[in-house]
């Protein structure tokens, strides 16, 4: 109740904050993996942000493919774009099917603890996927988050440099995100580079609240 009481789903309420550094275009190749969840289309302007994370396998929000209600959306209406520039992009499929975390909706309201789902590709993309975090390196950081604003909806924008840590069954960090940014990976530095540690849910007092990565999203990748 806590969470529901505090938490703004980026969906439907922008965040009280700053937007983001736009990412430099020398850097943006290291980052196609990232993309566009497109709700609408090939080219909706109703997005989240979703993460490659194998070559058919996209990591976002789980409100971002089903209602407060848990209700889904049609998959035949989801598209991921990834490395979305302006217009040109690394890779783009259809969404064949998608997976709600299965604590997500064991209610009739989402539970944020659990805000995350998998969207199955209708085939393999070429854009190498960004790795999950091993268990146990999420706990000092440094954090950064990847996506897209809705504000500016066609470049990455980025921070590195987020601090934070566990609150609640999430992860608090003091990095701003604002519609658009839902399903955008939290990422914590490791010693080989930069990994997924979690999804981004809601923004919270200037920052954010993300999902961290769980056995169930292991699980689909073993």
């Amino acid at each position: 109740m806590i969470l529901r009481a505090l938490a703004l789903l980026l969906s439907t309420f922008p965040a009280a904050a700053q937007d983001m550094p736009a990412m430099p275009l020398g850097e943006h190749a290291d980052w196609q993996a990232v993309g566009r969840v497109n709700t609408g289309g090939y080219s909706s302007r109703a997005t989240c942000t979703g993460t490659l994370i194998a070559p058919a396998l996209v990591l976002t929000a789980a409100h971002c493919v089903a209602g407060k209600d848990g209700l889904p959306v049609n998959a035949a209406r989801l598209h991921f774009v990834a490395g979305w520039l302006g217009g040109e992009y690394a890779g783009e499929a259809g969404v064949e099917a998608f997976e709600v975390h299965p604590a997500a909706y064991t209610t009739l309201s989402l539970d944020f603890t659990h805000d995350m789902a998998l969207l199955t590709l209708d085939r393999p993309l070429s854009v190498p996927p960004l790795p999950l975090v091993t268990p146990g390196e999420t706990s000092g950081g440094p954090f950064g988050i990847v996506g897209y604003q809705n504000t500016h909806p066609n470049r990455l924008r980025a921070r590195f440099d987020c601090t934070g840590g566990p609150v609640q069954g999430m992860v608090r960090v003091n990095c701003p995100v604002r519609n658009g940014n839902s399903g955008s990976p939290l990422l914590v530095g490791t010693s080989g580079g930069w990994a997924v540690a979690g999804v981004v849910s809601a923004s919270i007092a200037g920052g954010a609240l993300a999902v961290p990565v769980d056995e169930w999203l292991r699980g689909h990748l073993d």
